[in-house]
């Protein structure tokens, strides 16, 4: 970590949880491999390709997005849960056409 970032966090008595830190690269190099970052204690923080924070999914790309997958999915899966409780094949084929 670099000695600047260290000096910062030393000043406001911050320590970095190693165990929910992680990194994303976001902007025209973000599928160039990067260096390790190690904290001051000698843990390095992964790298990764999407984050969850507060329930929304960013993703590394050229810009900054969020992915929508995973809500689409939970809605799905919640709007065919009730739907199939009480409709019949025939109405579940119809919204599986639209949908």
């Amino acid at each position: 970590m670099p000695c600047n970032v260290k000096k910062a966090l030393d000043a406001i008595d911050m320590v970095i949880n190693v165990k929910k830190s992680i990194c994303l690269r976001v902007g025209p190099r973000h599928k160039v491999t990067c260096a390790e970052i190690t904290t001051s204690d000698g843990n390095n923080l992964p790298w990764v390709n999407e984050i969850r924070y507060l329930g929304i999914f960013i993703v590394s790309h050229v810009s900054f997005g969020c992915s929508t997958d995973h809500a689409k999915h939970s809605l799905y899966r919640a709007i065919f849960a009730k739907v199939g409780r009480f409709a019949t094949e025939a109405v579940i084929g119809l919204l599986e056409l639209i949908l």
